[in-house]
């Protein structure tokens, strides 16, 4: 089956919606690990729209957190602007960015695939000592603690997953088309479709 499209007045699992072409202002979401940042980059590309990520607002040099205020002025200017592609879950900064975004995309993997996707991805990360945001990189030490990526994929599974569902069954935001997308395959079917469109 196809990717889900929910329109602002759909559910969010109704059957037999046909995959929507997203605005100029998009939002990608979903569990760490199931490649948020990567169709945000081939959207941008694709669309000719600027592209950020919101944890290189929030993080500064040494793996520390802006403050509050400042990652939401951060976002703030982002969303400012008339075509963007931001990608993250932050909570914190999801009034300013869904309140302006006209699309938003959710990465709905299962947590086999985001486990696979994201061992594939901190190795590489690792072995090649990749710098991320502000100079910082990950560490095989970071795996080992109690917030490291593994067990925050499985906490966005049972909390934000289940946030999501109710929210976007609920009708809201209603400002916004939901594109929902259970798999890479369908990802990729749907950047196809796009592509095709362009």
């Amino acid at each position: 089956m196809g990717a889900r499209t929910v329109p602002a007045d759909r559910v969010a699992n109704a059957p037999g919606l046909i995959p929507a072409r997203p605005g100029s202002r998009i939002v990608v979401v979903g569990s760490t690990g199931a490649g948020k940042t990567r169709l945000a980059r081939k959207l941008s590309e694709m669309l000719g729209i600027t592209h950020v990520e919101l944890d290189e607002l929030n993080w500064a040099p040494g793996w520390t957190m802006v403050t509050a205020e400042e990652f939401r002025r951060r976002a703030s200017e982002v969303v400012a602007g008339d075509g963007w592609v931001v990608d993250g879950n932050y909570g914190s900064v999801r009034d300013i960015v869904w309140g302006h975004a006209d699309s938003i995309v959710w990465l709905d993997y299962g947590l086999l695939t985001v486990w696979w996707r994201l061992f594939r991805r901190t190795s590489y990360r690792i072995l090649f000592r990749q710098e991320l945001w502000h100079g910082n990189r990950e560490t095989l030490r970071n795996q080992f603690r109690r917030d490291n990526l593994f067990l925050w994929a499985v906490q966005h599974r049972r909390h934000r997953r289940p946030e999501y569902l109710r929210l976007f069954a609920s009708g809201e935001p209603s400002h916004m088309t939901v594109i929902h997308l259970r798999s890479p395959r369908q990802t990729r079917e749907w950047l196809s479709s796009l592509m095709r469109d362009t």
